[in-house]
């Protein structure tokens, strides 16, 4: 074995070009498959970092009517599941959060939550210093669990942290534990604390909490004998029970589910995935097809070597293995070409997306590991059986008579190997066609979406998140006057062209749901009434954003809490409710309350939470009307981003030295982030296409090339009896462009077929559409026929007399 393997690489040294042709073919399809298979490892195969993961779900509420989905569950519900239930050995809730963090150098805003005392017990986390909370501790005490890297950043590693105070929102809270840092994925960005009374949603009333508002992330460890099925079907008696027992609250209309965590983190991006890695796969069978074909043609070239060989006495199987070993050589260092350049792309998989992706980069994830490795080396094994078995078996299995007569003159083989090299090249035709026209049609997609006009201008849009502290500002007047003056206090910065203040902003996830009725007929029971968008904006809100207002006014000074309630509603929302008749003066009841709320004006729509979503009806409400503790502020400035996060930081610390910015950013990188899914899909199906078109034109280049070498006497033979350059031109493009039209034929099918695979992938662009897919067939044509016409013109170029006396 070791003699046949020296022999193979000996035999692949006397032919660099081959080798190298056939050694950056694999590496390529080898490497991109690592590199996406590394990603899917991470994201669908490596497991959560929590005791037995697939033991937890997610239990959330789902509302056809109020187009609800994966929404939280109000803690009345919590309550009564986690008393009623019989399947989990736990149920918990987080209320996430953020917090202002004082005492240790300058205000800082974290992110976080509040926990029910068994939160991560039933996560299964367990702490590397100190204990998880307590049950007497989830309604009354104020201690608080940190992760390791809060620990190190914020508390220099101190040893003795344990029973150490820190002040969180202007309270003091006890350190009780030390987590292991979490996946960004599953606690949100950058989450580093977690506080105990997770009913308490700032700024909020325990009236309204117990109504029935959704905020809570309701997870389960599941009994070791409890199915996810015997979960689901468990469910709908204790939302009967819970109706039945809850009267009057506004959640009786939902209906809950779980999945798991791994679904839970991933879902949204699975199906792109699965795109990728079939994209992938195709690249890599193309180049399995075009090494194949090499090898065919190599192995063809050496008959005599074969039949000398079985004439002094080798088996076929000994000649099958000797071949086998070199085609296992050259996919073998593909293998590790292909290893070192996932190693390269991994890393900037994530950049391509605007880092959307739920990874954390200091997670030690998106990178080479053992099952990545085992992937690379089973791959590259599959590889070299698939492209060296049949051309090892085709070349041994000639008439041995025949092939020693043959002596060294050259053949195109025998009619099987013909065929067998234009049946690969019509595949690697077909599945180019298929990456292509895939491609083609994602592309158009993603073009169509990043125009989409989003209902505001993100240029020069600067947006910072500020916790309000509740202590100091404990109502609505309080946090109104705050708004205001920082309003004004960053308005006088010099460089800031425009100032606002909102709840939140376009693009920020999930937004906060308002219940609505007509005013004019009957009053629908609580749990009846429909639900919408609800934004709490400040004057001036929609001149900084540039989102157009189309009627009516704008919110002023006037429209104070002790005032008349009003509100703006957008575009599609005041056609939904009022068909053609004039919005502005009419009246809606709002909330579980129905209060009177007047309509002043119609604003245009805005992707508030995806750029691909468009919500029906979006309610814009004053600051001064309603507001919670927490503002967004929004600077238009030609400024870098750094300087004006470090301007309003120094702006916010002359009004009140406790408030800090949490995840300062323009909106342009929001933008960019939002659509990481669909840019990091263009972006690699591109590349993949780009590949498989390089491999199929230097495939259909290969082939014709060789035939033409080898029908060279004959080309001779008819150009002497009278044949014309252009008949042979003819004649060499006709051969070389049958299995390219049969492939081609072929992909069309399979193109129709992979657009229902791709449809729920693309935006306002039809699967099916014909004009793309026609362009890509005959631009794949056209780059074939190129690839046949270099040959063909060679062998017009062929002396009659050259051609017979080599014959």
């Amino acid at each position: 074995m070791i003699s046949d393997l020296r022999f193979a690489l000996r035999q692949l040294l006397k032919t660099p070009g081959f080798t190298l042709l056939a050694l950056i073919t694999l590496a390529l399809g080898i490497g991109l498959n690592s590199a996406i298979f590394s990603l899917i490892n991470d994201l669908f195969l490596r497991g959560l970092p929590f005791d037995r993961p697939n033991r937890v779900v997610h239990i959330y509420g789902q509302s056809k009517e109020r187009n609800y989905h994966d929404f939280p569950l109000s803690w009345p519900r919590f309550l009564h599941y986690r008393e009623g239930e019989k399947l989990f050995s736990g149920l918990a809730a987080e209320n996430q959060s953020a917090f202002t963090l004082t005492g240790l150098g300058d205000p800082v805003e974290l992110f976080g939550g509040r926990v029910t005392a068994n939160f991560f017990d039933v996560l299964g986390v367990h702490p590397i210093r100190g204990r998880t909370f307590l049950p007497q501790e989830e309604e009354a005490a104020d201690v608080a669990m940190v992760t390791e890297s809060f620990w190190r950043k914020r508390m220099n590693a101190d040893p003795d942290v344990i029973g150490r105070s820190i002040a969180l929102d202007g309270v003091a809270h006890t350190v009780v534990g030390i987590l292991p840092n979490l996946p960004v994925s599953w606690t949100g960005p950058n989450a580093e604390v977690w506080t105990t009374k997770p009913f308490i949603v700032p700024g909020v009333s325990n009236d309204r909490v117990m109504r029935g508002s959704g905020f809570l992330r309701v997870v389960g460890r599941m009994k070791s004998i409890v199915t996810l099925g015997q979960v689901r079907a468990a469910l709908p008696s204790l939302e009967q029970s819970y109706r039945t027992l809850n009267p009057g609250k506004i959640d009786l209309n939902l209906t809950t589910t779980v999945k798991t965590l791994s679904e839970d983190v991933t879902d949204n991006i699975r199906p792109a995935f699965v795109t990728l890695f079939a994209a992938v796969a195709l690249v890599l069978l193309i180049a399995c097809s075009n090494v194949a074909n090499l090898l065919l043609v190599r192995f063809s070239g050496r008959r005599r070597e074969i039949a000398l060989r079985m004439a002094i006495g080798a088996s076929r199987a000994n000649v099958v293995r000797l071949f086998g070993f070199e085609s296992l050589l050259v996919s073998g260092l593909a293998g590790i070409v292909g290893a070192l350049l996932a190693w390269q792309l991994i890393p900037l998989i994530p950049k391509m997306a605007a880092n959307f992706l739920p990874l954390d980069p200091n997670s030690g994830l998106a990178g080479l590991s053992l099952p990545v490795l085992a992937f690379t080396i089973g791959i590259s094994i599959l590889t070299g059986l698939a492209i060296g078995i049949y051309p090892s078996c085709q070349s041994s299995s000639a008439d041995l008579v025949n092939r020693l007569k043959e002596g060294g003159r050259g053949t195109s083989g025998s009619v099987h190997q013909q065929r067998f090299r234009k049946i690969l090249v019509a595949g690697q035709v077909a599945l180019s066609l298929t990456l292509l026209a895939g491609a083609g049609l994602v592309i158009a997609s993603f073009f169509k979406l990043s125009r989409q006009n989003l209902g505001f201008n993100p240029a020069h849009l600067w947006v910072g998140i500020v916790a309000i502290p509740q202590a100091q500002y404990p109502d609505l007047d309080s946090r109104n006057r705050l708004g205001q003056t920082t309003i004004n206090t960053l308005k006088a910065v010099p460089g800031f062209d425009d100032v606002a203040v909102s709840s939140d902003f376009p693009l920020s996830g999930p937004n906060a749901n308002a219940l609505y009725a007509p005013a004019d007929g009957n009053l629908p029971p609580v749990d009846r009434r429909l639900a919408a968008p609800s934004h709490d904006v400040a004057p001036g809100y929609f001149r900084n954003w540039s989102t157009p207002i189309l009627s009516g006014r704008d919110f002023d000074e006037h429209d104070v809490a002790a005032g008349q309630q009003v509100m703006l509603i957008s575009q599609s929302g005041a056609r939904k409710i009022f068909g053609t008749e004039n919005a502005v003066g009419r009246t809606l009841l709002m909330s579980s309350s129905a209060v009177p709320t007047q309509i002043v004006g119609v604003v245009g729509d805005v992707r508030t939470e995806r750029p691909a979503v468009a919500h029906d009806i979006e309610f814009y409400r004053p600051w001064a009307q309603e507001n919670f503790p927490y503002m967004i502020v929004t600077v238009r400035s030609n400024l870098a981003s750094q300087l004006v996060t470090k301007l309003t930081q120094t702006a916010l610390n002359r009004i009140d030295p406790r408030l800090a910015i949490a995840q300062p950013n323009s909106m342009d990188a929001i933008v960019a982030q939002a659509l990481g899914q669909a840019r990091l899909l263009m972006m690699l199906l591109g590349v993949f296409a780009g590949v498989a078109l390089l491999l199929a034109v230097v495939g259909i280049y290969g082939a014709v090339a060789y035939t033409v070498e080898q029908r060279t006497a004959e080309i001779g033979v008819r150009m002497a009896l009278g044949a014309q350059m252009k008949d042979v031109l003819r004649l060499v493009v006709r051969q070389g462009m049958n299995p390219v039209l049969l492939g081609l034929l072929i992909g069309l099918v399979a193109t129709f077929a992979a657009g229902r695979f791709l449809a729920a992938q693309l935006y306002q662009v039809s699967p099916h559409n014909p004009l793309l897919i026609a362009i890509t067939a005959a631009g794949l044509a056209i780059a074939a026929l190129l690839a046949c016409l270099i040959p063909a013109r060679r062998a017009t170029l062929v002396d009659p007399i050259q051609a017979l006396r080599s014959e």
